[in-house]
């Protein structure tokens, strides 16, 4: 089991940028996929973007593409997600998540996080 904890959520501007992390402890991150899913109120659990467990391959939402970016730092267990150019339907709370294979399905994913709120105003 690997226990994943989300930081970094915040409210911003629209136009603004945020970076949302997700420290990983027990079970070897580096060798699970990781992905970044939100929900927004009323809303259904979504993709946002899916990373291999050696970085070579990246998956984004095509909302997403182009303005956030999701990284990996296995040297310290950790996940990122770079967001730029936040517009205010990108409110949602944020999760990670750690799968077998880097996919788009929130069932791939074994374990999550609690969540990270980002608030973007308009």
């Amino acid at each position: 089991q690997v226990q994943l904890v989300e930081s970094g959520g915040r409210l911003v501007q629209a136009g603004g940028s945020l970076r949302l992390s997700c420290a990983a402890s027990g079970r070897t991150f580096s060798n699970y996929a990781m992905g970044w899913f939100r929900q927004a109120p009323g809303k259904e659990r979504e993709f946002v973007a899916a990373i291999s467990w050696s970085s070579s391959n990246t998956l984004y939402a095509d909302s997403v593409k182009g303005r956030f970016t999701i990284s990996r730092d296995n040297a310290v267990n950790t996940l990122f997600l770079r967001m730029n150019n936040l517009k205010p339907e990108d409110t949602a709370v944020y999760f990670c998540a750690v799968g077998r294979r880097w996919t788009t399905l929130p069932t791939d994913y074994g374990s999550w996080g609690q969540g990270t709120q980002v608030t973007v105003s308009s």
